[in-house]
């Protein structure tokens, strides 16, 4: 009746690849192993921030120094950042990564850019 639970390994991860999703209205960075397994995560919302201060370059910050301090803990030493999004968070996420005492090997801009894709939403009249 007694079920055997399997151990949690720890892994061991010296390199790692660091994704920022920064937004207009939040920030997220999630670290992955160089074949793209999730390590670890976090966004200015799992910080504490709410609503229109999530989207601040210092919600950035935290969310940045949170996952690369868990991503520490998995022995990282060095991280290739990947930067997705127009949001006020981009450098201060990079900054927070790298203040933490990760090793920033490449800074890479992932934006997605249509070249001529979708037809853009109507213009706003205020």
């Amino acid at each position: 009746m007694a079920k055997s639970q399997k151990k949690k390994v720890k892994r061991n991860v010296l390199q790692a690849i660091a994704y920022i999703k920064a937004t207009f209205n939040n920030t997220q960075v999630t670290i992955t192993d160089t074949k793209g397994d999730t390590l670890c995560w976090a966004s200015a919302g799992t910080c504490g921030f709410k609503g229109s201060r999530k989207s601040t370059p210092f919600a950035g910050q935290c969310a940045g120094q949170q996952a690369a301090e868990k991503a520490a803990k998995f022995g990282v030493k060095e991280v290739e950042v990947r930067v997705k999004g127009p949001g006020s968070g981009r450098e201060s996420a990079i900054t927070a990564i790298a203040s933490v005492g990760l090793k920033v090997k490449s800074i890479e801009d992932c934006t997605p850019i249509p070249h001529n894709g979708c037809r853009p939403p109507k213009k706003r009249r205020v």
